[in-house]
């Protein structure tokens, strides 16, 4: 049982990173801000409407979070007059034993991005490689991340919500918390299948009964072909009927074969209709690459003649500041001049150094003016280029869809035409096999009406013949069919007994599970019970976590118990306790659950809103106690109120508003 104990805790995610930096571009009241985290405890101070709680609702929403606590719609996220905001995360990507955390990442960083629009469209980025929401959910999957979980991101308020959820979801968090929800989803996994099994089991026993039904039918069918005798007359009936149910069955398929045809010949005209459309469409389509290729040519064009303009006034205006360099120094030295000439000697020439200089300082001040408006102009080629060449890999693309479209056109059309070849083959035989017919059924008289099958009366006539004979053989067929039934009968008993010891094995196997799971439960709370009666101890109140079973894992729940002051412990509810003494039974189940939580960063926004000063001195010593020195985790804790409680270990940032934006800094340990 142990062993099975230690490959539940094997399912934790072994990826470990950290967030070293958070990037707000437009978001909120930030314009641009870059807030750096560290591993360890991070503490977020600053004034009530500064802006604290808009940096871990940017963690939730570069996550993936759709909804959030301060608002329905992500565009309404974005800063008041700015069209498009962006939140990024950059996570420690060095090497853990040589392995990276993110392995197809080769930087010693990895940035996730999600850009939000005013139009109400977002869309998520990997180290600038757009991805889709389902990566980034396997990616922080790995990670033990999920930021819909309260006991990994607890937004502002949501202590409230944590202390209302039910007890079974409240189990439901732990579990994905601390890594071992997949066995809970293996558990329903299996009762799901077991209850497949149940089902086809009931229906294999019900058809084991109609099989036997119709064995019996058969036998009594075989036993009256023993019975019967002297029916001569009957037999040439039989013989009568045969044939015109041959001839209604051979007639009958040759219209459904020459139906066929027909609908064979119609789609074979659709699909050449199809082919030459788009023979038409992939020619436009190889037209329209043409032209942009052409276009995206003449841009390359473009932005390599302004960026050799560019490069050419650059040089102009260096060579211009070289010249008014020199002019000056020139200037210079005819000022010295004056000293021991007259003034009359060297104005001339000073004039003269004056102009050059002068004309020199326009033509520096013309290149530089060039040079700016070049930059504009290969500044916007840029964009424009990759806007083509998207049209011509787009281009490429519908064009190779095109061609793939038109070999499969004519792929099918080939296979419509032998197809049409063998129908046409099958009608000649049935003409063939009508015609063979004819001079028996002229011979048979008048049309004989039948719904029987040939085979039907075939089967008949010779019992009839073997009774008029006294022949004591069974028809071969009557044999055959009755040996079919027998082994098949043989075969579903053989199935249905491996079905029900499949069925009881994974009937053991499911117990077993469930038991695993349940130790693992219990002695999960048989680690974090004692930290939660230490932590409350601390506000003078006693309490424990118990698990409750139910009748299924899906009815089994997590309660909280928590008395103060010298009470019982009774259940936590919004009923029972205040909203600070809630807060602090809580935050101390938050608390004693910090060793096994998987997620390498948990986040909380005022959890201490309802606590008195007290309480709210004793949870910050414990956060302070149960963080300290905790290698790989790192930890975002945001509150307003004034820190009593400290410690240089750490990562203090402050949170500011600064006419309408907000700013970041971080209060460094002297």
């Amino acid at each position: 049982m142990s062993k099975r104990i230690e490959e539940v805790s094997e399912e934790m995610p072994a990826a470990a990173t950290s967030i070293r930096e958070i990037i707000l571009e437009n978001f909120m009241s930030y314009e641009y801000a870059r807030i750096p985290l560290r591993e360890g405890l991070n503490l977020i101070v600053g004034p009530n409407g500064a802006g604290k709680s808009s940096i871990l609702l940017a963690i939730s929403v570069a996550l993936g979070q759709v909804y959030t606590e301060r608002s329905r719609k992500l565009s309404d996220l974005i800063r008041r007059g700015k069209e498009i905001a962006r939140v990024s995360l950059v996570f420690d990507n060095r090497p853990v034993e040589g392995k990276r955390p993110i392995p197809y990442s080769k930087s010693e960083t990895f940035m996730l991005s999600r850009y939000l629009r005013k139009d109400g469209s977002y869309w998520f980025e990997a180290d600038y490689r757009e991805i889709d929401k389902s990566e980034v959910v396997r990616l922080l999957r790995e990670f033990g991340m999920n930021p819909d979980n309260l006991l990994i991101i607890m937004h502002q308020g949501m202590i409230e919500e944590l202390g209302a959820v039910s007890s079974q979801q409240r189990l439901k968090m732990v579990e994905e918390a601390v890594g071992f929800h997949e066995y809970r989803e293996r558990i329903l996994r299996a009762e799901e299948e077991l209850k497949g099994l149940t089902s086809e089991e009931t229906s294999l026993s019900q058809l084991v009964d109609n099989a036997n039904q119709a064995l019996e039918y058969w036998k009594q069918i075989y036993d009256r072909y023993l019975e019967k005798k002297k029916l001569l007359e009957h037999a040439g009936l039989l013989g009568k009927e045969l044939l015109w149910s041959k001839e209604a069955k051979l007639s009958k398929s040759l219209q459904s074969v020459e139906d066929r045809l027909t609908g064979k010949a119609k789609s074979l005209e659709d699909l050449r209709d199809q082919q030459r459309r788009g023979q038409e469409e992939s020619e436009k389509e190889n037209e329209e690459l043409l032209n942009r290729e052409v276009e995206l040519r003449k841009l390359y064009y473009s932005l390599v003649r302004a960026e050799k303009e560019r490069s050419r006034d650059e040089a102009t205006r260096d060579a211009a500041k070289r010249s008014s360099e020199e002019l000056q120094g020139l200037l210079k030295a005819i000022d010295d001049l004056n000293l021991t000439y007259s003034v009359k000697s060297t104005r001339r020439p000073k004039e003269l150094l004056e102009y050059l200089l002068e004309k020199g300082g326009r033509e520096a001040e013309e290149a530089g003016r060039r040079k700016t408006e070049l930059d504009r102009e290969v500044s916007s080629l840029q964009p424009e280029i990759t806007r083509v060449e998207e049209n011509v890999r787009r281009s490429i693309e519908t064009y190779i869809s095109l061609r793939v479209k038109f070999e499969v056109l004519a792929y099918r059309i080939k296979v419509t035409e032998s197809e049409i070849r063998e129908l046409e083959r099958s009608a000649k035989d049935y003409r063939d096999e009508l015609e063979a017919l004819r001079p028996d059924l002229e011979k048979a008289g008048a049309r004989f009406s039948t719904q029987r099958q040939p085979y039907e009366v075939s089967e008949e006539l010779k019992l009839v013949s073997a009774q008029l004979q006294k022949m004591q053989d069974i028809p071969e067929e009557a044999e055959k069919i009755y040996n079919d039934y027998t082994g098949n009968i043989e075969e579903l008993r053989v199935k249905l007994q491996t079905l029900q010891e499949n069925r009881k094995l994974l009937l053991a196997e499911l117990e077993v599970r469930k038991k695993v799971w349940k130790e693992a439960i219990t002695r999960l709370l048989e680690t974090v019970n004692p930290d939660y009666q230490s932590i409350l101890a601390s506000t003078d109140a006693t309490g424990f976590i118990r698990l409750e079973e139910g009748g299924g894992i899906e009815e089994a729940g997590i309660e909280l118990f928590v008395g103060f002051r010298g009470t019982a412990p009774t259940t936590l509810d919004p009923f029972t306790q205040s909203g600070g003494e809630r807060s602090v039974a809580l935050m101390a189940f938050i608390l004693s659950l910090q060793t096994r939580i998987v997620s390498p960063m948990r986040a909380m926004d005022e959890f201490d809103i309802h606590m008195d000063p007290k309480n709210r001195e004793a949870m910050f010593k414990m956060i302070l106690s149960h963080i300290r020195g905790r290698q790989g985790s790192q930890y975002l804790v945001i509150t307003p109120s004034i820190l009593t409680v400290f410690d240089k270990t750490a990562h203090v940032i402050t949170v500011q508003a600064v006419h309408g934006a907000t700013e970041v800094s971080e209060l460094r340990a002297k």
